[in-house]
């Protein structure tokens, strides 16, 4: 570089005469010593402002004004030479005109340099990728793309009529319809979404125009999710199902937020689990005054009390089991607590079924015994997390967890120093157990993804909306009410694992496409699993002041008529009696209709 600059300088000199003398000019030798200055004059100049430190094929607008800067320096030091020299026979205008011939050689001769080496670059770099989306987010990607010598931007795909056929970066833009013929065209293995504040129903759309196609999406956040202001490789995501499943943001209502939370003691039962953390994080963000992490797995403890350390709230980690009531109240004293989130539950259906004794204590009596021992040292609200199993259960988890309910239901008729509600939803995305993990590691593992059920249905919300709404119908409650949460449109659960293999870049193997990469078994419902799950018992609801949270109106037992029959349950654990256990579950929650056998592990013979 530094030779071409020697040779351009001179050149731009010698032609700046010639043009401006309107002859092949030949220089005497005291005006050709002033030029050979010229380039001793320059070099340093240049030098010094780092022309010779820039990667050529990364010049940029900064680089071509940092040109400018260093050759008008230099034009002007050696005018100044050459009149204070005092050899005749130099024009003032050669001047200007050896200084636009060598801002444009030198400047141009960059651009030059890095186009042709760019276009090497792009050649090698071996993943061909589409662009979805021509706004601002795509084009700085593409940018970086051709810069990277990794990824081949091919075209852009745009639903923006006006943007179709045009011309960004000399990559063109087509209308989606072209997408087949481009992803054939060009093989490409990989689209990437720019998601300049499209809608969820939008992203949609977009997933579902690329689900035919064995082709690896990733998205790239807004550009306004980008705190560097600046698109970089490693800002691509994979595509996740919440990106699928999870719809667009209700605004909180910010006083229900905050009435249980704020400045006040909070206790969260469960601490460690995927709801259970989730609500600490969010109690943490309300500026809680204390909350006390309850939580009989060590570990899960452990972790969710190193995340929060740090946070302006006062954090305690206390172990214990929701059983053991007297601890309870130990704590609620000592601290005072004011709220009550009750997380804690065994929720796996199979898990349950197999331990059905472990998760009629856990879940009916450790409810029971947190209830209790809230009432008896008065906390304000206490708050059930239940679930969509509760409702016409098949199973012993869902039975338990109706109980569990009616528990509730029936202590804040008897009472009214602690204000009971629970707040009903179904699955929520990527807890523990729940399906979507277990379909990200068997494609991982090369599949097969395995299905209970060709038509199995389930509800499907984020963790953190769902979190939000919980402690949002837990501040509208009066005492007793079973909050339902809208959990949107119920997900084919086939569906779902066909469009997990699609977004990783891989094909579904079945009998019309037996090359294909990861099949789909269907293994068979599992015991206690329903194909549909639903979150009212009856049609009595109405609309809270939360256009996602409904209330409903379900039949409930006395205090009298239920503490009769849990004392039954407890004598029926005590003896194992399982069959006595499942009737007695039968007698309190009607619509419990067991979809397998007794299936306890240390009642199988």
């Amino acid at each position: 570089m530094l030779t071409f600059d020697v040779i351009i300088i001179l050149g731009s000199l010698w032609l700046a005469f010639s043009i401006r003398l309107e002859y092949w000019f030949k220089p005497s030798y005291h005006l050709t010593l002033i030029m050979l200055c010229a380039p001793l004059i320059a070099i340093p100049i240049f030098i010094r402002f780092g022309l010779y430190r820039a990667i050529v094929r990364y010049i940029g607008i900064k680089s071509m004004w940092t040109v400018f800067k260093a050759v008008s320096l230099y034009a002007l030091v050696w005018g100044l030479l050459a009149f204070m020299s005092g050899i005749d026979g130099i024009p003032r205008s050669v001047i200007a005109i050896n200084w636009l011939m060598v801002l444009i050689s030198i400047a141009g001769s960059r651009i030059l340099a890095r186009s042709i080496l760019s276009e090497m670059f792009i050649k090698s770099g071996e993943k061909k990728v589409l662009i979805y989306g021509a706004g601002e987010g795509g084009r700085q990607l593409a940018e970086v793309m051709l810069k990277s010598g990794i990824y081949n931007p091919v075209a852009f795909i745009d639903d923006n009529k006006d943007l179709i056929k045009q011309n960004i970066n000399d990559i063109k833009v087509y209308s989606s319809l072209n997408i087949k013929d481009l992803i054939d065209r060009h093989q490409v293995k990989e689209v990437i979404l720019t998601f300049d504040n499209s809608s969820r129903e939008k992203f949609n759309q977009i997933i579902n125009k690329l689900k035919d196609y064995s082709v690896h999406v990733r998205i790239l956040p807004s550009v306004s999710d980008l705190v560097q202001g600046r698109v970089k490789i490693d800002d691509i995501r994979e595509v996740s199902v919440d990106d699928i499943l999870g719809r667009d943001k209700v605004a909180p209502n910010l006083l229900l937020l905050h009435t249980d939370i704020k400045d006040k003691v909070v206790m969260v039962t469960g601490a460690g689990g995927s709801i259970g953390s989730e609500l600490c994080r969010q109690i943490v963000a309300l500026r809680a005054k204390k909350l006390i992490l309850f939580e009989q797995n060590e570990l899960a403890l452990y972790s969710i009390d190193q995340e929060l350390i740090k946070t302006q709230t006062i954090t305690y980690p206390i172990l214990g089991s929701v059983v053991n009531q007297s601890r309870i109240e130990r704590i609620c004293r000592h601290f005072c607590v004011d709220t009550i989130y009750h997380a804690a539950a065994y929720k796996h259906v199979p898990m349950v079924e197999f331990n059905s004794t472990e998760g009629v204590i856990n879940n009916i009596f450790g409810t029971l015994y947190c209830a209790q021992a809230a009432i008896n040292t008065e906390v304000r609200t206490f708050v059930l997390i239940s679930t969509d199993k509760a409702v016409r259960p098949t199973n012993t988890m869902g039975a338990s967890k109706r109980v569990a309910e009616l528990v509730l239901q029936a202590l804040a008729e008897c009472q009214h120093k602690t204000r009971f509600s629970m707040v009903r939803f179904g699955n929520v995305l990527g807890s523990s157990g729940s399906v979507i993990p277990l379909f990200r590691k068997q494609i991982q593992q090369g599949g097969p993804l395995t299905v209970t059920h060709k038509n199995i249905m389930r509800y499907f919300m984020t963790i953190p909306e769902a979190v939000e709404l919980v402690i949002q119908a837990g501040s509208m409650a009066h005492g007793g009410e079973v909050f339902v949460l809208d959990m949107g449109e119920p997900v084919r659960i086939f569906d779902l694992a066909t469009k997990m293999i699609h977004l990783s870049g891989l094909s579904v193997r079945n009998e019309a496409n037996p090359e294909g990469d990861i099949e789909i078994s269907i293994t068979g419902l599992r015991p206690g699993e329903k194909l549909f799950e639903e979150l009212l018992i009856g049609d009595n609801i109405t609309q809270t002041d939360h256009k996602m949270i409904m209330k409903a109106k379900e039949d409930r037992l006395s205090w009298q008529e239920l503490e009769a029959v849990l004392a039954q349950m407890q004598i029926a654990l005590e003896d194992f009696n399982q069959p006595a256990l499942r009737e007695l579950l039968k007698k309190v929650v009607p619509g419990f209709k067991p979809q397998c056998d007794i299936e306890d592990i240390l009642y199988q013979k």
